[in-house]
C-alpha cells in the first residue's frame, strides 16, 4: 500500500509523487520498492493530481474519505480496495510515497517478521532512534480490526498511524541510515537531492511566508523578533504525524506562548525561549505519539 496523498503544504501544494530523484518520479521509487508484491494500491488523487504520474494498469487506486483525511483514513481506504479486489493477503506493506531510499528497509522488515512469529506488524526505526511507520509491515487483519475499533469511535479523519497501530504487537526494526529520509519541506527535497522544475513557484511561496512573517511581526510591533520559519513549519509537522493534523497549529500557538511568557520573565532572550519552547514541543509531540497516548 503506497500513501501519495495529502495536500504538501510545506510544499507550496506541489504533489510529492511527482517529483523526480534520480531520473524517476517519487512514486515510481515508491512502486520498485513494493516490486514483487501480490497487489499493490496506491491511495491518494487520480493522475491528474499527481503531477501527471501514470500508475501502472495492474495497481489499484483508492482515496481516503473525505479527501485529505490524512494517513490513517488512507490506510482503511487501501485496505478496502484490496479486500474489495479480491486481493488480502496475510500482510500489508505501508509505504508513504515521499521516501526515496525506502527499498533499503523493506527487506529487513520481512526478515524481522519471519524471525518472530506471533507478532502483528514490523515498523522501520531510522537511524537517530525515530520510528517510521509508513515504512511497515503490519498484519492486514489486524489493521483492518483496529480500523473497524476506530470507525465506531471517533474515526479516522485527521488521526495518526501511530494512534491506528498503537494496540498492534509491533517490532521496532533498524533500518539504514536515509531510509525513512522524506519529504516534507523544500529543505528536505534539496537534502536528498530531489528535483523541481518550478523553482518560481518554490521562490514564491518562500517569500509569500517570509513577507507574511514580516507583517505579522509589525502589527505586533515585534519588529525585532528573528522568526526561523523552517523550524516552526517542522515543529508544526512532526504535531501533525504525531498527535493529529489539527494539533500543528495548536502545538505553535502554545510554544509560542510559552516563549513569550518565558522573555516576559527574563527567564531567556527571544532566540533562546523560542528554540527552548520549539524543541520542547517537538520532544512531546514524539513521545505522545510513541506511547500511544489518547488511543483509546
Amino acid at each position: 500500500m503506497i500513501l501519495a496523498g495529502g495536500r504538501a503544504t510545506r510544499l507550496g501544494g506541489v504533489p510529492k509523487p511527482s517529483l523526480t530523484y534520480d531520473g524517476a518520479s517519487l512514486l515510481s521509487h515508491a512502486l520498485q520498492a513494493v516490486r514483487g508484491a501480490a497487489a499493490v494500491v496506491v491511495v491518494g488523487p487520480d493522475a491528474s493530481g499527481t503531477g501527471g504520474e501514470l500508475v501502472p494498469d495492474n495497481v489499484l487506486r483508492a482515496r481516503e474519505e473525505p479527501a485529505f483525511a490524512g494517513p490513517a483514513a488512507a490506510i482503511a481506504a487501501g485496505l478496502a480496495a484490496l479486500k474489495n479486489n479480491g486481493m488480502g493477503a496475510a500482510w500489508t506493506l505501508v509505504l508513504a510515497c515521499d521516501m526515496p531510499h525506502a527499498s533499503r528497509g523493506v527487506a529487513l522488515l520481512w526478515e524481522a517478521l519471519a524471525s518472530q512469529p506471533g507478532v502483528e506488524g514490523a515498523m522501520a526505526v531510522s537511524a537517530d532512534g525515530r520510528k517510521q511507520p509508513l515504512l511497515g509491515a503490519y498484519s492486514t487483519a489486524a489493521m483492518e480490526r483496529e480500523v473497524a475499533v476506530a470507525s465506531q469511535g471517533s474515526g479516522l479523519t485527521n488521526s495518526s498511524v501511530f494512534r491506528l497501530l498503537a494496540r498492534l504487537n509491533v517490532l521496532d526494526v533498524a533500518v539504514p541510515a536515509g531510509s525513512t529520509d522524506d519529504v516534507d519541506t523544500w529543505a528536505d527535497a534539496a537534502a536528498l537531492g530531489i528535483d523541481y522544475e518550478l523553482e518560481a513557484d518554490v521562490k514564491s511561496q518562500e517569500e509569500t511566508l517570509e513577507e507574511w512573517c514580516r507583517t505579522l511581526l509589525q502589527a505586533f510591533e515585534l519588529e525585532g523578533v528573528e522568526v526561523d520559519i523552517n523550524e516552526v513549519l517542522a515543529v508544526a509537522g512532526v504535531a501533525a504525524h504525531s498527535v493529529v493534523r489539527p494539533a500543528a497549529p495548536l502545538t505553535t500557538f502554545i510554544a509560542g506562548y510559552a516563549a513569550g511568557m518565558a522573555r516576559g520573565i527574563g527567564q531567556a532572550s527571544d532566540d533562546a525561549s523560542m528554540n527552548a519552547a520549539l524543541d520542547l514541543a517537538r520532544k512531546v509531540a514524539q513521545e505522545y505519539s510513541e506511547s500511544g497516548a489518547g488511543a483509546e
